[in-house]
C-alpha cells in the first residue's frame, strides 16, 4: 500500500523517468562519439536545455533535499517537454505554483465543451475565458442576456457588455456590486496572466472610458467568485433572479463554464416563458 508521499524521492524518480523517455534525435543535439548506455537524454543535456547546472540536475535526481524554484520547475518542464498534466504534477511535487502566463490563453471553445453548453439546456449556460471573453453559449443564455451572434468576436466580452453596451449597461439591478466583482476578478486574472496583452488592452480601455471602473480598479480589490446571485432586468419578462455557478474543466482550465438557475419560482416561470418563445 502506498503511504504518505515522499515528495523529494518522488520528484527525483519523476525527473529520471521523464528524462529517460525522451528521444535525443528529437532535440537536434550534437552527435557525441561515445554511445549512449542509458535511454533518453543525458543529465548534462537536460541541464543545458533548462539553463541550470549539471550538478543541480544530479542532486535533484538523487533526491538530495532540494526544492527547486518555480522558475527552475518551469525551465525543466520545457526542457523535458512535459504535457500540461505532468507539468502541474511537477509543480505540486516542488510545492510551487505555476504561472498561468506560461499557458496560452483560450480564445476558442473546446468542441466537447461547446456540445456540453448546448446539452445543458434549458439551463442558460455559456463558456468564458479568464478575460470574460464569451467563447460559446446556448440559445437560452442568448435569450436571457443578448444575441451574441450580433456582436463582433472582439466585443463578446461580459465586462465590455456590462460597461459599454447600451442594452446591457443597466441590465443588472445591483449593477455596482456586479461590476465591482468583475473588476476584482479581472485584477486577479491580470496578475496571473501578466503577458496577456489583450487583457491589458481591455483593462486600459475600461479605465479610459468608464470612470466607475477606473475608480474601483484603483482600489485593488481581488476576488474570484465562482458562485453567487444576480438580479436581472429583462425587457421581455421583467425582473429575474438567478443563482450562478462557475465550473473549471480539468482538461481546459482556462475555460469557465457558467450556469444560471432560477433563484425562485417566479423567476423560473419567467425563464420558462422566455425559453418557450
Amino acid at each position: 500500500m502506498t503511504g504518505t508521499v515522499d515528495t523529494t524521492q518522488e520528484l527525483a524518480a519523476f525527473l529520471r523517468t521523464r528524462r529517460e523517455r525522451l528521444n535525443p534525435d528529437d532535440f537536434g543535439l550534437p552527435t557525441r562519439r561515445q554511445s549512449r548506455r542509458t535511454p533518453g537524454l543525458r543529465r548534462e543535456e537536460v541541464a543545458e536545455l533548462a539553463g541550470v547546472s549539471v550538478d543541480y540536475v544530479v542532486r535533484l535526481e538523487q533526491g538530495r533535499g532540494l526544492r527547486p524554484s518555480a522558475q527552475v520547475v518551469e525551465a525543466l518542464s520545457r526542457a523535458l517537454r512535459l504535457p500540461a498534466e505532468e507539468r502541474a504534477y511537477f509543480f505540486n511535487l516542488a510545492q510551487q505554483r505555476p504561472r498561468e502566463a506560461d499557458r496560452p490563453a483560450a480564445t476558442t471553445a473546446a468542441p466537447p465543451l461547446v456540445r456540453l453548453v448546448a446539452d445543458l439546456a434549458p439551463l442558460p449556460a455559456m463558456l468564458m475565458n479568464h478575460r470574460y471573453d464569451i467563447l460559446a453559449w446556448n440559445s437560452e443564455m442568448a435569450r436571457l442576456l443578448l444575441d451574441f451572434d450580433t456582436l463582433p468576436p472582439s466585443r463578446r466580452n461580459a465586462m465590455w457588455l456590462c460597461l459599454m453596451h447600451p442594452k446591457t449597461r443597466e441590465f443588472y439591478v445591483d449593477r455596482e456590486r456586479v461590476v465591482r466583482e468583475g473588476v476584482a476578478h479581472l485584477r486577479a486574472a491580470w496578475a496571473a496572466y501578466p503577458q496577456d496583452r489583450v487583457l491589458s488592452g481591455l483593462i486600459a480601455e475600461f479605465i479610459a472610458q468608464d470612470e466607475e471602473f477606473a475608480r474601483w480598479w484603483a482600489e485593488r480589490d481581488i476576488n474570484v467568485n465562482g458562485r453567487g446571485h444576480k438580479v436581472l432586468r429583462h425587457p421581455d419578462i421583467g425582473v429575474v433572479a438567478v443563482d450562478f455557478e462557475v465550473l473549471m474543466p480539468l482538461q481546459d482550465p482556462d475555460q469557465r463554464l457558467v450556469l444560471y438557475r432560477a433563484a425562485n419560482q417566479q423567476s423560473q416561470s419567467a425563464l420558462d416563458r422566455l425559453c418557450a418563445v
